[in-house]
Order: structure tokens, then sequence, then C-alpha cells
């Protein structure tokens, strides 16, 4: 159950921090569990640090990866400030959270011949529905872009044939996403099909990937699923595929291949360039790989 403090946070985090709906609805599950958890101290609003830190340190008893924990740490410490400013609580009970430590895994990726793979299995597909997923493999591949920002583009921002598609990306901020030629033939042939479906008469969907459930569009788990059998059918692994393992190999090939690293970071709209550099240690360890295979002195024979 929510309280008015926590939903004039939200409100306050929407309006001027311009957080996401999906970032608005982690903070809400977040401080839900801190409530429900702390309902025996007093609920979020009367809670002392005490009953804050032993509610954060029994998170990792709980099964919670040190990455949520982690955000969930975030959360209620940018509430309490909120609070305190508000003057609804004379102290920050969370002030004393330290961070759990993480170990930053390596983004999963795939190789160029994978890719290739993955395309010819989706073009194998019939009709319409090969020539819709050949277009989205191209499209995450070629660009970069989330799966939110590729499920969420619209019809008319492809109709002209762009080398480059205007994209809004997490905190509503707008950067460049590239297409190669091969994403944009996809494309072209894909609006072919797509407009072919059309009923008479009827208006068309503003969706680029337009579907029959309550969204109007295709979902993230749709592609996944589809994703998945594309993998099974070009003899990959499915665990090792979803649409954020395009946008990782995207990354990685472009760093393999010399782009600069700021250069990148533009491109996957990173705020961070460190988020961009873990790239680096899954590109040169490829090479590093591929060295080993296939140079004369890196053979132990």
């Amino acid at each position: 159950m929510s309280i008015p403090q926590v939903e004039a946070f939200l409100e306050m985090m929407a309006v001027e921090r311009d957080a996401s709906p999906h970032t608005l609805s982690a903070y809400g599950r977040d401080l839900a569990d801190a409530e429900s958890a702390l309902t025996a101290s007093g609920g979020l609003m009367d809670a002392d640090e005490t009953s804050v830190e032993a509610w954060f340190s029994g998170l990792a008893a709980r099964g919670l990866s040190a990455a949520t924990a982690a955000r969930r740490r975030s959360s209620i410490r940018q509430f309490y400030r909120f609070a305190l400013a508000e003057g609804w609580r004379p102290d920050d009970p969370s002030r004393r959270l330290d961070a759990p430590k993480q170990g930053r895994s390596l983004p999963r990726t795939l190789s160029r011949d994978e890719i290739d793979r993955l395309l010819r299995a989706s073009a194998a597909r019939d009709g319409a529905a090969g020539v819709r997923m050949v277009t989205l493999v191209e499209l995450a591949y070629a660009s970069g872009m989330r799966v939110s920002e590729l499920l969420g583009l619209k019809v008319e921002a492809v109709r002209r044939d762009p080398a480059f598609l205007i994209v809004r990306g997490k905190g509503g901020k707008e950067r460049l996403a590239p297409l190669n030629p091969a994403a944009r033939e996809a494309v072209r042939t894909w609006l072919q099909v797509r407009d072919a479906r059309r009923t008479p008469g009827a208006p068309d969907s503003v969706w680029l990937f337009p579907s029959s459930g309550a969204s109007g569009r295709l979902t993230p788990r749709r592609f996944a699923q589809l994703l998945d059998q594309a993998a099974v059918d070009a003899g990959i692994d499915p665990a090792r595929v979803s649409p954020h393992v395009l946008r990782h190999a995207f990354a990685t090939h472009l760093l393999e291949g010399g782009a600069d690293l700021r250069v990148v970071q533009t491109l996957l709209g990173h705020a961070d360039i460190a988020t961009t550099q873990i790239y680096t240690h899954v590109a040169v360890d490829r090479l590093t790989q591929a060295v080993r295979r296939n140079h004369p002195l890196a053979r132990d024979d």
C-alpha cells in the first residue's frame, strides 16, 4: 500500500527529474518493499536508523543481487533526502547505508558469424514473420538501440529512408542512432510487407512493428521469444541471445573495428563513459583469443 509521502516523491521525480515510467515504477516497488518490511518500526516515516539498516542488511539474505540492493539503497536514500527537505522527518535514517560491493560482469555478446547465422535463421521464416524478424535484428545490431527504443519506433520515422534515427533514450535525452545499408534495406522491405497487410479502410498503426496486443505494438517479451527461436534455428544457445545482447554486439564490434570509445558512448547514449568502457574488456579479450588461435607464434605446438 502506497503512502502519501511516497506518491509526492514519485510526482517530484516525474516532474522535476524527468524520470521515465520505468524508473518511477522501480522506485515505487523499492519503497513499497521497504514500507512493508519496516511496518513493525512504524513504516518509512517513523523507522529509525537501526531498523532501516537492518532492512537493508536483510536484502542479501533474501537472495537479492548486489545490483538490486544498490538500486533499493538509491531509492530509499533519495526518498529520505526528499522527506528531510520537505520537513516530514527531522533526520535521514538511511545516511549510513553503504553501497553493496558488486563485481561487474562482462556483457554477453555474439560474434559476427553468429549475427549472420541469426539473420539467416530469421530470413528462413515464412512470409511477413521472417521479414519482420530480419528487420528487428538488423535494426538492433546496426543502431545499438535499447529494446524499448527499438520497439517504440514510429513508422513515420523511417518512411523517408533515413541514414540516422533520432532516438529518445533514458531521461528523455535524444541521440542519433545510425542505420547501415543492410538495416535500411530491411526496413524498406518490411514497410512494403507491413503496408500490404493493412486492412483496407482501417487506420494505420503509428508503430513500426504493430501488434494486436493491448499496447498496439510488439512487446519486449515477445521479441525475446522470437529471438530465442531464431537462436535455436541458428544453432546458438538461446541463453546467450537476447535483445540486449544485440546492443552489446553492436558496441563490441565497433570497438573491435577501431571505433573511438567516446563515439561508442555517444551512440549508446551512456551518460558515464565508465559504462561504455566495459566493452573494451570484451573486445580486448576476444581479440586476444583470436591471436592465440591464429598467430603461429602464439600456439603451444
